[in-house]
This record gives structure tokens, C-alpha cells and sequence, in this order.
């Protein structure tokens, strides 16, 4: 039986690993489950699930989960050290699918554990690249990647023929905006930008799916997870979503994953693996699709890539300040109080701002994230003046 936490239950990619805990049955035991702010949600996750701990992350809402699950043996506690702690109760296999900055410590906590962490959170390796991987070799943990296109190398580089690998491609949907003009991008609504045609996500990966910052984080987390410089990792626009990533080889074999768009099956893989797992995920008819469309992403239109790339090889905490400020960017634009084509502005100005500065530490990763947050908003400031 394999012991499992999740981190981040209550969210887009927490929701599907229960789902998948279900289907497993008797062949896991859930130790941790710890969600964000939604106490009903996660006391109907703990119940089903016979959960050892429900830790929420909002410590004003305990009392509520508490006496939710007042007539169980579910061990209740929540804020921030409570998460923390959470996350580093010995599991084999945990799900690290808290979003953004907060997701850092708990991932890092259950990384030092020295088993496997399947990771969801993009942060953890754009942010804290080097300080993550450094504790992953420390403690001997094994790392899984969640997100598709990562999965999908990972899972076309089954052969571990790495040192034959000539490049790597991510592919992105383009999103709602992949043909609209610039014009029209300029005035987009949180609305709008939010009605992603392939993914149901939730709404900051949503939002940074439509400015492509979605992929250009994915390029940094690829050149960590696969030790990749910036110039072997291709993007293309691929609006279908059939073909989630590929592998260039050096004999010119070109080997591709796809799977419908939905994220249980690279969850399922990460779960089950280095087995395979039964899934109830909608199978691929390529009939159905007839063709597959393959393009360039327009850098004019879509600058979030060249600043990625841009902050991936001035490396230090340019990724970090790059992140830190799209967060904030993407919250304004949600609240209404910066336009969409803002987003990269904002980002730009912060990473124009504060440089590269070394990292060494996680001290020092959230000291630049504050730093990149504080920045972005003085930006987001000006511009509403």
C-alpha cells in the first residue's frame, strides 16, 4: 500500500488526484490532505478518503472543519506552520499542487522527506530552481512532473536516452487569444481571457494561459527538470491540445505524447508510475480531429516567452522576479485595474528593475519575490494614475 499526500486538494490538480485516490482504492493510504480555504470541500475529501490529517491553510476557517469533522478521527489544523508540517509527514508519494509562492516551503518540506513528490507547482522550480534541486539531491527524492507537456517528455523520454535528446518541444493551445490582433488583445476583459477553449483550469493558470506566461514558465521549469539550456526547448502553438510534448533525437526521430486534454492521465502516470494505472480519462480519437495544426507563437503578440528565456539565461533571481511579478500583474488585470496587454509590462518593468540578483537560499528566493511583488505594484499604481 503507498502512503500519499496532497498538497493543494481543494484546487484544479488536487480535485483530480482525489479523484484518482478514489479509483485507486485499497491500494493507498492518505496521510495528509491539505487544502486552501474551501473547509467543505476538503471535509468531504478527508471523510471519503479515510484521511490521517486535514490541514487547512486559512486558520480562520479550522473551527469550521473541525466541526465538520467532528464525528471522525481525522486529526484537523491549519495556517501556515500547520501546512508546513503537514507536508513533511513522511509519505511515499506526495502532490505538490499548491500554487504560487506559498506552494515553496510545503513542497520543499516534502521533497527533504526523500521520496516522491509529484510537482504541480510551477513556483518551486521557476522561483527556487537551484535550492529545489539541490534538495532534491540531498535528500534522494524523486521528482515527477506534473504539468502535461512535461509529462509528456518524460514520458517520450521512457528510453533514458537523455544524452541523445537534441531538443525538447513544449506545445501550448494559444489560447483565446491566439488569433486575435494586438487591438483587440489590448482591450480583452478578465471575461474573456478567461475562456480557455481546451482546459478547464482555475483562473490564474487560465489567465496565464492566454498571455502564454503559462508556457514561458513551463520553458524554465523544463530547462531544470530535463537540465536543458534555453536554446533546446521549442515552443509551438498547437491549438488542438492533442500532442502535449515531443522529443527531437539526435538520429532525427521526433517522439510525441498525446492523451485528450484532461490532467488526470499525467497525475495517473505520476501516481502509478514507473507503472501504469487504469483511468476513466475520455480516449483519443484522432478521427474525430482529422488534422493537427502546428505554429510558431507570435512574439509581438505574446512577449511573455522572451521574457522567460530572457530571465532563464540571466538566471539568479530573474525567474524568481519574473513569477513573483506575473502574479501580481494577473490579479490586477482580474480586479479589473490593468489591462491585459499590462501584464507583460508590469512583469518587464520589475525584471528591468531589480536584475539578476544571486540566489543562494529560500531566504533569499522570498526576499526577491516580496521584492518583485512590491515593484509590481508600484507599477500597476502608475498606471492607474
Amino acid at each position: 500500500m503507498k502512503t500519499v499526500t496532497v498538497l493543494g486538494s481543494t484546487g484544479s490538480i488536487g480535485c483530480s488526484t482525489v479523484d484518482l485516490l478514489h479509483q485507486a482504492g485499497e491500494d493507498v493510504a492518505v496521510k495528509v490532505l491539505v487544502g486552501g480555504r474551501n473547509a467543505k470541500l476538503l471535509a468531504e475529501q478527508a471523510r471519503a478518503l479515510r484521511a490521517e490529517q486535514a490541514v487547512i491553510a486559512d486558520e480562520s476557517l479550522v473551527g469550521e472543519l473541525k466541526a465538520l469533522l467532528a464525528d471522525t478521527d481525522v486529526k484537523v489544523s491549519g495556517g501556515r506552520s500547520a501546512v508546513i508540517e503537514g507536508a513533511a509527514v513522511p509519505a511515499d508519494w506526495t502532490m505538490a499542487a499548491i500554487t504560487g509562492a506559498a506552494g515553496l516551503e510545503p513542497t520543499l518540506a516534502a521533497v527533504r522527506n526523500g521520496a516522491t513528490v509529484a510537482l504541480a507547482n510551477k513556483e518551486a522550480l521557476v522561483c527556487a530552481g537551484d535550492v529545489m534541486l539541490r534538495a532534491i539531491a540531498e535528500a534522494k527524492a524523486t521528482l515527477l512532473p506534473v504539468d502535461s507537456e512535461h509529462n509528456a517528455v518524460f514520458q517520450a523520454m521512457a528510453d533514458r536516452q537523455e544524452a541523445q535528446v537534441e531538443k525538447i518541444i513544449l506545445t501550448a493551445s494559444g489560447g483565446p487569444f491566439r488569433t486575435a490582433t494586438l487591438e483587440a488583445m489590448e482591450a480583452a476583459t478578465p471575461a474573456q481571457a478567461l475562456k480557455h477553449p481546451t482546459w478547464s483550469m482555475g483562473a490564474k493558470i487560465s489567465i496565464d494561459s492566454a498571455s502564454m506566461f503559462n508556457k514561458g514558465l513551463e520553458v524554465i521549469e523544463a530547462a531544470r527538470i530535463f537540465d536543458l539550456p534555453e536554446e533546446r526547448i521549442d515552443v509551438l502553438v498547437h491549438p488542438q491540445s492533442v500532442v502535449h510534448g515531443m522529443v527531437q533525437y539526435t538520429d532525427g526521430s521526433l517522439i510525441a505524447q498525446m492523451g485528450s486534454a484532461d490532467m488526470r492521465i499525467p497525475i495517473a502516470h505520476c501516481l502509478a508510475w514507473p507503472e501504469r494505472m487504469p483511468t476513466t480519462s475520455p480516449r483519443l480519437d484522432l478521427a474525430q480531429f482529422g488534422t493537427l495544426v502546428f505554429e510558431k507563437p507570435d512574439p509581438a503578440r505574446f512577449p511573455a516567452l522572451r521574457l522567460a528565456r530572457q530571465a532563464l539565461r540571466e538566471g539568479g533571481a530573474a525567474s524568481t522576479i519574473l513569477s513573483a511579478a506575473n502574479e501580481i500583474a494577473v490579479e490586477a488585470f482580474l480586479n479589473n485595474q490593468i489591462g491585459f496587454l499590462d501584464i507583460p509590462r508590469i512583469v518587464e518593468n520589475a525584471m528591468d528593475t531589480l536584475g539578476a540578483p544571486v540566489i543562494e537560499d529560500l531566504a533569499a528566493v522570498l526576499h526577491w519575490d516580496a521584492e518583485a511583488r512590491r515593484v509590481a505594484r508600484e507599477g500597476i499604481v502608475r498606471k492607474a494614475a
